[in-house]
Protein backbone atom coordinates (compact mmCIF):
# COMPACT_ATOMS: atom_id res chain seq x y z
CA UNK A 1 0.00 0.00 0.00
CA UNK A 2 1.47 3.25 -0.86
CA UNK A 3 1.97 5.73 1.86
CA UNK A 4 0.29 9.17 2.24
CA UNK A 5 2.31 10.03 5.28
CA UNK A 6 5.23 9.63 7.07
CA UNK A 7 3.08 11.13 10.08
CA UNK A 8 4.46 9.36 13.44
CA UNK A 9 5.52 6.26 11.45
CA UNK A 10 8.66 4.57 11.39
CA UNK A 11 10.64 5.03 7.95
CA UNK A 12 13.26 2.66 6.81
CA UNK A 13 15.53 3.10 3.79
CA UNK A 14 15.08 0.17 1.64
CA UNK A 15 17.14 -1.24 -1.41
CA UNK A 16 17.91 -4.83 -2.37
CA UNK A 17 21.03 -4.97 0.10
CA UNK A 18 20.66 -7.62 2.71
CA UNK A 19 21.27 -5.07 5.30
CA UNK A 20 18.55 -3.31 4.27
CA UNK A 21 16.69 -6.52 4.74
CA UNK A 22 18.12 -6.64 8.10
CA UNK A 23 17.21 -2.85 8.90
CA UNK A 24 13.61 -3.28 7.42
CA UNK A 25 12.55 -6.14 9.65
CA UNK A 26 14.65 -4.48 13.00
CA UNK A 27 11.81 -1.67 12.07
CA UNK A 28 9.56 -3.72 12.27
CA UNK A 29 9.76 -5.33 15.23
CA UNK A 30 9.84 -1.48 16.90
CA UNK A 31 6.73 -0.79 14.65
CA UNK A 32 4.86 -3.05 16.20
CA UNK A 33 6.38 -2.07 20.05
CA UNK A 34 5.13 1.27 19.30
CA UNK A 35 2.41 0.52 17.95
CA UNK A 36 3.02 2.98 15.13
CA UNK A 37 3.28 2.22 11.24
CA UNK A 38 5.94 1.26 9.15
CA UNK A 39 6.90 2.67 5.57
CA UNK A 40 9.49 1.25 3.33
CA UNK A 41 11.07 3.81 1.24
CA UNK A 42 13.16 3.65 -2.30
CA UNK A 43 14.66 5.91 -3.90
CA UNK A 44 15.26 5.42 -7.94
CA UNK A 45 17.07 8.21 -9.95
CA UNK A 46 15.82 9.34 -13.53
CA UNK A 47 17.50 7.50 -16.20
CA UNK A 48 19.07 8.64 -19.01
CA UNK A 49 18.92 7.28 -22.58
CA UNK A 50 21.95 6.22 -24.17
CA UNK A 51 23.28 8.89 -26.91
CA UNK A 52 26.53 9.52 -29.15
CA UNK A 53 27.28 13.63 -28.77
CA UNK A 54 26.82 15.17 -25.33
CA UNK A 55 24.24 14.32 -22.81
CA UNK A 56 21.51 11.60 -23.36
CA UNK A 57 18.36 12.28 -23.42
CA UNK A 58 15.39 11.83 -20.86
CA UNK A 59 13.53 8.34 -21.01
CA UNK A 60 10.10 8.37 -21.31
CA UNK A 61 7.20 9.10 -18.70
CA UNK A 62 6.50 5.81 -19.71
CA UNK A 63 9.26 3.86 -19.15
CA UNK A 64 9.99 5.71 -15.86
CA UNK A 65 6.68 4.82 -14.83
CA UNK A 66 7.79 0.65 -15.92
CA UNK A 67 10.58 1.18 -12.66
CA UNK A 68 8.77 2.76 -10.34
CA UNK A 69 5.99 0.23 -10.90
CA UNK A 70 8.70 -2.35 -10.60
CA UNK A 71 10.37 -0.94 -7.39
CA UNK A 72 7.03 -0.66 -5.40
CA UNK A 73 6.11 -4.48 -6.56
CA UNK A 74 9.64 -4.99 -4.89
CA UNK A 75 9.09 -3.42 -1.61
CA UNK A 76 5.35 -4.72 -1.51
CA UNK A 77 6.67 -8.33 -1.59
CA UNK A 78 9.26 -7.42 1.01
CA UNK A 79 6.36 -5.38 3.16
CA UNK A 80 4.41 -8.83 3.12
CA UNK A 81 7.27 -10.97 4.63
CA UNK A 82 7.85 -8.42 7.59
CA UNK A 83 6.35 -8.85 11.54
CA UNK A 84 4.36 -5.66 11.41
CA UNK A 85 0.48 -5.46 10.27
CA UNK A 86 0.98 -1.66 9.49
CA UNK A 87 3.48 -1.48 6.84
CA UNK A 88 2.98 0.85 3.74
CA UNK A 89 5.35 1.54 1.01
CA UNK A 90 7.19 4.44 -1.36
CA UNK A 91 8.82 4.65 -4.16
CA UNK A 92 10.28 8.39 -4.84
CA UNK A 93 12.15 9.98 -7.71
CA UNK A 94 14.94 11.44 -6.43
CA UNK A 95 18.24 10.68 -3.90
CA UNK A 96 17.86 9.02 -0.60
CA UNK A 97 19.35 11.88 1.19
CA UNK A 98 16.54 13.88 0.26
CA UNK A 99 13.85 11.09 0.84
CA UNK A 100 14.94 10.52 4.22
CA UNK A 101 15.01 13.97 5.55
CA UNK A 102 12.07 15.13 4.15
CA UNK A 103 10.56 11.87 5.68
CA UNK A 104 12.29 13.33 9.02
CA UNK A 105 10.03 15.97 9.17
CA UNK A 106 7.25 13.58 10.29
CA UNK A 107 8.61 10.75 10.89
CA UNK A 108 8.93 8.89 14.79
CA UNK A 109 12.11 7.44 13.59
CA UNK A 110 14.41 7.25 10.72
CA UNK A 111 15.77 3.41 10.23
CA UNK A 112 18.95 2.18 7.60
CA UNK A 113 21.00 -0.54 6.99
CA UNK A 114 24.85 0.32 7.41
CA UNK A 115 25.42 -0.52 3.87
CA UNK A 116 23.22 -1.17 1.05
CA UNK A 117 23.60 -0.98 -3.15
CA UNK A 118 21.29 0.98 -5.00
CA UNK A 119 19.64 4.29 -4.41
CA UNK A 120 21.08 3.68 -0.61
CA UNK A 121 24.78 2.82 -0.96
CA UNK A 122 26.69 3.69 2.26
CA UNK A 123 24.17 5.57 3.68
CA UNK A 124 26.02 6.37 6.80
CA UNK A 125 29.52 5.94 5.32
CA UNK A 126 29.33 8.85 3.03
CA UNK A 127 28.16 12.28 2.25
CA UNK A 128 24.59 10.82 2.42
CA UNK A 129 24.58 9.91 5.44
CA UNK A 130 26.45 12.81 6.93
CA UNK A 131 23.71 14.81 4.90
CA UNK A 132 20.87 12.64 6.54
CA UNK A 133 22.98 12.43 10.15
CA UNK A 134 23.67 15.91 10.16
CA UNK A 135 19.75 17.42 9.12
CA UNK A 136 17.52 14.21 10.30
CA UNK A 137 14.67 16.28 12.44
CA UNK A 138 14.01 12.86 14.29
CA UNK A 139 16.29 10.13 15.88
CA UNK A 140 18.32 8.01 13.25
CA UNK A 141 19.06 4.28 13.68
CA UNK A 142 21.96 2.44 11.58
CA UNK A 143 20.98 -1.42 11.90
CA UNK A 144 23.98 -3.98 11.15
CA UNK A 145 23.62 -7.32 10.60
CA UNK A 146 20.26 -9.34 12.42
CA UNK A 147 21.14 -8.29 15.74
CA UNK A 148 20.68 -10.07 18.86
CA UNK A 149 17.18 -11.84 20.08
CA UNK A 150 18.54 -12.08 24.01
CA UNK A 151 20.66 -9.03 24.47
CA UNK A 152 18.60 -6.80 26.93
CA UNK A 153 20.54 -3.73 27.53
CA UNK A 154 21.00 -0.04 25.52
CA UNK A 155 24.20 1.56 26.40
CA UNK A 156 24.06 5.29 26.10
CA UNK A 157 27.21 8.33 25.63
CA UNK A 158 26.43 11.34 28.13
CA UNK A 159 28.76 14.10 28.23
CA UNK A 160 26.37 16.90 30.07
CA UNK A 161 25.12 18.40 27.26
CA UNK A 162 21.65 19.33 25.62
CA UNK A 163 22.50 16.73 22.99
CA UNK A 164 23.38 14.24 25.82
CA UNK A 165 20.17 14.75 27.40
CA UNK A 166 17.99 14.08 24.43
CA UNK A 167 20.02 10.82 23.57
CA UNK A 168 19.46 9.87 27.03
CA UNK A 169 15.71 10.67 26.62
CA UNK A 170 15.65 8.38 23.78
CA UNK A 171 17.63 5.34 25.40
CA UNK A 172 15.54 5.81 28.61
CA UNK A 173 12.48 5.32 26.62
CA UNK A 174 13.44 2.24 24.82
CA UNK A 175 14.93 0.93 27.98
CA UNK A 176 11.65 1.10 29.31
CA UNK A 177 9.70 0.24 26.47
CA UNK A 178 11.71 -2.81 25.72
CA UNK A 179 12.33 -3.93 29.19
CA UNK A 180 16.11 -3.28 29.06
CA UNK A 181 18.66 -1.79 31.38
CA UNK A 182 20.28 0.97 30.60
CA UNK A 183 24.29 1.31 30.73
CA UNK A 184 25.29 5.17 30.97
CA UNK A 185 28.51 6.38 29.41
CA UNK A 186 30.49 9.12 30.48
CA UNK A 187 33.69 8.81 28.57
CA UNK A 188 36.46 12.10 29.22
CA UNK A 189 40.08 12.77 29.14
CA UNK A 190 42.67 15.31 30.02
CA UNK A 191 44.80 17.29 27.43
CA UNK A 192 48.20 16.71 27.16
CA UNK A 193 50.28 19.50 28.99
CA UNK A 194 54.30 19.72 28.41
CA UNK A 195 55.42 22.38 30.42
CA UNK A 196 58.98 22.03 29.01
CA UNK A 197 57.77 23.17 25.64
CA UNK A 198 55.55 25.85 26.57
CA UNK A 199 57.24 27.05 29.86
CA UNK A 200 54.80 29.82 30.06
CA UNK A 201 51.39 27.65 30.23
CA UNK A 202 48.88 27.66 32.94
CA UNK A 203 49.27 24.74 35.68
CA UNK A 204 47.07 21.96 34.94
CA UNK A 205 43.91 21.42 36.85
CA UNK A 206 44.62 18.96 39.37
CA UNK A 207 43.22 15.44 38.02
CA UNK A 208 41.40 14.55 40.83
CA UNK A 209 39.68 18.03 40.18
CA UNK A 210 38.95 17.04 36.35
CA UNK A 211 37.13 13.66 37.85
CA UNK A 212 35.21 15.30 40.75
CA UNK A 213 34.05 17.88 38.00
CA UNK A 214 33.03 14.65 35.26
CA UNK A 215 30.87 12.78 38.16
CA UNK A 216 29.00 15.71 39.10
CA UNK A 217 28.13 16.28 35.15
CA UNK A 218 27.20 12.36 34.96
CA UNK A 219 25.08 12.53 38.20
CA UNK A 220 23.13 15.63 37.02
CA UNK A 221 22.48 14.11 33.56
CA UNK A 222 20.90 11.05 35.17
CA UNK A 223 19.16 12.25 38.26
CA UNK A 224 15.84 13.29 36.27
CA UNK A 225 15.85 10.70 34.06
CA UNK A 226 15.89 7.75 37.04
CA UNK A 227 13.13 9.81 38.44
CA UNK A 228 10.97 8.88 35.89
CA UNK A 229 11.90 5.69 34.86
CA UNK A 230 12.04 3.80 38.05
CA UNK A 231 11.17 0.52 36.24
CA UNK A 232 14.72 1.20 34.26
CA UNK A 233 18.06 -0.11 35.94
CA UNK A 234 20.67 1.79 35.44
CA UNK A 235 24.38 1.51 35.54
CA UNK A 236 26.59 4.20 35.78
CA UNK A 237 30.30 3.86 34.17
CA UNK A 238 32.73 6.54 33.94
CA UNK A 239 35.97 6.06 32.12
CA UNK A 240 38.80 7.97 31.43
CA UNK A 241 39.09 7.06 27.85
CA UNK A 242 38.50 7.93 24.05
CA UNK A 243 34.80 7.97 23.49
CA UNK A 244 34.87 5.48 20.68
CA UNK A 245 36.83 2.81 22.55
CA UNK A 246 34.66 2.91 25.65
CA UNK A 247 31.80 2.91 23.72
CA UNK A 248 32.18 0.28 21.77
CA UNK A 249 33.53 -1.83 24.51
CA UNK A 250 30.76 -1.13 27.00
CA UNK A 251 28.30 -2.02 24.02
CA UNK A 252 29.58 -5.69 23.56
CA UNK A 253 26.42 -7.93 24.03
CA UNK A 254 24.09 -5.12 24.15
CA UNK A 255 20.80 -4.08 22.30
CA UNK A 256 21.49 -0.83 20.94
CA UNK A 257 23.95 2.09 21.35
CA UNK A 258 23.11 5.89 21.73
CA UNK A 259 24.56 9.05 20.92
CA UNK A 260 23.33 12.30 20.53
CA UNK A 261 24.34 13.92 17.25
CA UNK A 262 25.40 17.53 18.91
CA UNK A 263 27.70 17.96 22.46
CA UNK A 264 30.95 19.02 23.29
CA UNK A 265 34.22 17.90 24.01
CA UNK A 266 35.09 14.57 22.66
CA UNK A 267 31.32 13.78 22.30
CA UNK A 268 30.98 16.97 19.57
CA UNK A 269 28.90 15.91 16.46
CA UNK A 270 29.23 11.79 17.53
CA UNK A 271 27.89 10.70 14.18
CA UNK A 272 28.92 13.66 12.03
CA UNK A 273 32.75 13.50 12.56
CA UNK A 274 35.32 11.03 13.63
CA UNK A 275 33.62 9.71 16.97
CA UNK A 276 30.32 8.74 14.67
CA UNK A 277 32.61 6.61 11.54
CA UNK A 278 34.22 5.07 14.65
CA UNK A 279 31.04 3.85 16.04
CA UNK A 280 29.67 2.82 12.66
CA UNK A 281 32.58 1.05 11.34
CA UNK A 282 33.29 -0.95 14.68
CA UNK A 283 29.92 -1.37 16.29
CA UNK A 284 28.37 -4.67 15.76
CA UNK A 285 24.55 -3.65 17.16
CA UNK A 286 22.70 -0.78 15.68
CA UNK A 287 23.69 2.73 16.55
CA UNK A 288 20.58 5.34 17.21
CA UNK A 289 21.68 9.25 16.42
CA UNK A 290 19.31 11.34 18.20
CA UNK A 291 19.51 14.84 17.60
CA UNK A 292 19.36 18.03 19.56
CA UNK A 293 16.61 20.54 18.76
CA UNK A 294 17.27 23.88 20.46
CA UNK A 295 13.95 25.66 22.00
CA UNK A 296 12.67 28.52 20.04
CA UNK A 297 13.25 31.69 21.15
CA UNK A 298 9.72 33.25 23.43
CA UNK A 299 9.00 36.38 21.19
CA UNK A 300 7.62 39.14 23.43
Amino acid sequence: MAAKTFRDRIVVGVDASEEARHAAIWAAHEATLRGVGLTLVHTVLPPSAAASFGPGMPVSLDAMDGVISRADDELEAIAGTLPATDVQTKVEIGSPSGALLEASQEAELVVIGSRGHGGFTGLLLGSVGTQVAAHALCPVVVVRGPGSTTADRVVVGIDGSPASEAALAFAFDEASRHGWSLTAIHAWDVPAYDLLVVPNAPVPVPLSDVADDEIRLAAEALAGFEADYPDVEVEQRLIRSAPVDALIAAADGAALLVVGTRGHGQLMGALLGSVGNGLLHKASIPVAGVPFTPPEPNVA
